[in-house]
């Protein structure tokens, strides 16, 4: 019985080694190869991987929620219930005075509405309240090697976390975020700090897990380079003639096409829109019946943010919200 009991405990330490540190390079060859590679290519230190990577873990509960992202499996009015609320509206104009002088320099600096940068941290993480509870280095190991459909993709975030603690002298061990390794206030991805984020109060570091300075500058700079106009709409709703023809009216697409066509199809929109107008005609579902919106050039912004509609309505009506 001895033997048994010491047995069992041997299998129970084994096993719980293993799940502890799956990544360990002395049990994983794909790790132990992407190690090689950045040590060859990248100039990192080896010792300094292995380490990290033996701490590292794969946490199914990321593998779960990759496979099952709330736009996916709820419809807009559900969705809505969970972001455009009471409470995140108070929550934002409480930010939006706090914050008032960095919001309106963002404005001046990106031509991107203090509502519409409020909107978005308050989507994103309420505002700074919830930046995730997954640590980034577990979240992007978990991807990038046990996740094969976008395993690529979260191979390139994982590169850049690397790069982005090694450049700014930070333990990769205790960066948080979400179960997609974005982070901060504004959850930006590895490549989308690296690209777009700012030092907007001039400390010399672009903080978006604790400044939400830095933050409210970085989501402005993002806005902007992916094409933002300044003071035009978001989105305009539609009505659809009788012999309409529009069978991705309800797929999470983002191809905007010329009002030309769509008056053609059947797209009638509440005000006049000239011809050579891109525009997305889309459907929500609601409650009773559908929501029918265009979507226009800033409204494709928000869901290069995001690529979800839903995420991108709600922005916009959060917005609407906090600047009424």
């Amino acid at each position: 019985m001895l033997v048994l009991r010491f047995s069992l405990l041997l299998l129970l330490l084994l096993a719980f080694g293993v799940h502890a540190s799956v990544y360990d390079p002395a049990q994983r060859k794909d790790v132990a190869e992407f190690i090689n590679e950045m040590v060859r290519d990248q100039g990192m230190d080896r010792q300094h991987l292995e380490s990290l990577f033996s701490e590292a873990r794969k946490r199914q509960d990321i593998l779960d929620l990759i496979a099952r992202p709330a736009e996916r499996v709820l419809q807009w009015h559900e969705y809505r219930e969970i972001f455009v609320t009471r409470q995140r509206i108070e929550a934002g104009r409480r930010f939006m005075e706090q914050y008032a002088e960095a919001l309106q320099r963002a404005e001046r600096e990106y031509g991107v509405p203090p509502e519409i940068i409020t909107s978005i941290i308050g989507v994103e993480t309420f505002y700074g309240r919830n930046k995730g509870r997954h640590r980034v280095i577990d979240a992007l190991a978990t991807l990038t090697f046990d996740y094969p459909p976008r395993a690529p993709f979260f191979r390139g975030q994982l590169v850049e976390f690397l790069h982005l603690t090694q450049r700014h002298e930070l333990n990769p061990r205790l960066p948080m975020g979400s179960y997609a390794g974005a982070m901060g206030y504004p959850q930006f991805i590895p490549t989308s700090y690296r690209d777009f984020a700012v030092d907007f109060d001039g400390d010399g570091f672009a903080d978006i897990w604790t400044n939400p300075v830095d933050a409210i500058g970085s989501v402005g700079s993002y806005f902007k380079a992916h094409g933002w106009r300044a003071g035009e709409p978001v989105v305009m709703p539609f009505r659809l003639a009788a012999n309409a023809e529009l069978p991705e009216l309800r797929i999470n697409r983002f191809n905007l096409q010329p009002m030309a066509e769509l008056r053609k199809a059947g797209v009638q929109p509440n005000r006049p829109l000239a011809d050579d107008v891109r525009a997305l005609p889309m459907a929500f579902a609601l409650q009773e019946g559908e929501l029918h919106l265009l979507g226009l050039q800033n409204f494709y912004v928000i869901t290069r943010y995001n690529h979800s509609r839903m995420y991108a309505l709600a922005v916009t009506e959060l917005a609407e919200a906090l600047r009424n």
